[in-house]
């Protein structure tokens, strides 16, 4: 595995702290990551985004979303299953039913907006809201007075 030295981004620029300490923490993540429950992000529009992750055999009291300073965290908690109760036996048992945690950094002003489970996939809905003072504005140009005097107006004064 390779690791990156971001020392020289701190040095050298400056207020782009949170960006390098973004880059500095996904090439810690990465190789941590267990691949456990898969997931899709995609774009939906201009400023829409949508996360599709893989949750079988959760439900939704089973499933937490948190967003808290711009990271996302979706957390699965397995209740107690009722294996010993009814005695199942399992030739074979391919449904992952572990507790899991995957976290997601959001960019600023973005919100989630809706999440949905619908036949095993936990959907959520985010979007981009700019507040208005970020937002790109028109300027209107005025025909306003010259600001260098005309001829006429020198010859008047003149006289």
């Amino acid at each position: 595995m390779r690791t990156y030295d971001f020392t020289p981004l701190y040095r050298s620029a400056v207020g782009f702290d949170r960006l390098a300490n973004l880059l500095e923490s996904a090439s810690r993540t990465t190789g941590q990551d267990t691949g456990y429950p898969p997931y899709n992000i995609e774009t939906t529009g201009e400023n829409a985004y949508r996360i599709e992750i893989a949750v079988a055999g959760f439900g939704p009291d089973e499933l937490n979303i948190e967003v808290k300073e711009n990271l996302l965290t979706v957390t699965g908690r397995k209740t107690a299953n009722d294996d010993a109760a009814t005695q199942k036996t399992y030739l074979h048992r391919g449904l992952a039913e572990r507790d899991f945690e995957r976290r997601f950094q959001l960019a600023d002003y973005v919100v989630v907006t809706d999440a949905n489970l619908v036949n095993g996939l936990l959907s959520i809905s985010l979007k981009r809201e700019l507040p208005e003072a970020l937002k790109p504005r028109r300027i209107e140009i005025g025909a306003g007075q010259p600001l260098i005097e005309g001829k006429a107006e020198n010859k008047a004064e003149a006289a």
